[in-house]
């Protein structure tokens, strides 16, 4: 059984995750808005992990007899910029999401959670995947710059992206 700490703590996190998923989506609409489908595609993926990573922490904490406790998730914003100033969005959300998981796996150690800790290890893995892979796009990004043929074979190489 997960004690409450723990619990609302993972709650809160599962959140997080649920809202990733909307600013993804939100971000994926506007791109698309744009005419760069590619991106709009590589963010609808991304959207759909985000989901996922919900789902797997849902599924631990109701295997360890937790209580799920889901709470409103905030509207995210409708209007981005461009596609460079997206990327840099999301790379400073993914910073900010892995900074609330790091603080999560310090709370299982504190707490002598070994369950929790174990199953967040592959959640401090994954936000350093998901940092490299947005500070990568973002570079190209700022190597091409938002205007001419470079952000279009940009956003082609996007739209090949398939779902894990």
């Amino acid at each position: 059984m997960i004690n409450k700490k723990m619990q609302d703590a993972l709650n809160t996190q599962i959140n997080l995750e649920q809202y990733s998923a909307q600013l993804y989506l939100a971000m994926s609409a506007h791109c698309d808005g744009m005419s760069f489908k590619g991106f709009a595609h590589w963010l609808r993926i991304q959207a759909g992990e985000e989901t996922a990573h919900a789902m797997k922490l849902i599924d631990f904490l109701l295997d360890r007899s937790g209580k799920l406790d889901l709470k409103p998730i905030a509207a995210p914003p409708t209007e981005f910029g461009g596609v460079i100033q997206v990327f840099e969005m999301i790379l400073a959300h993914e910073k900010g999401i892995t900074e609330k998981i790091n603080a999560l796996f310090a709370l299982a150690r504190t707490e002598k959670d070994y369950a929790s800790e174990i199953t967040l290890q592959w959640y401090v893995t994954e936000q350093v995947e998901e940092e490299s892979n947005v500070g990568q796009i973002v570079d190209h990004l700022r190597a091409v710059g938002d205007q001419g043929g470079g952000i279009w074979y940009l956003d082609s190489r996007m739209g090949k992206r398939a779902a894990k």
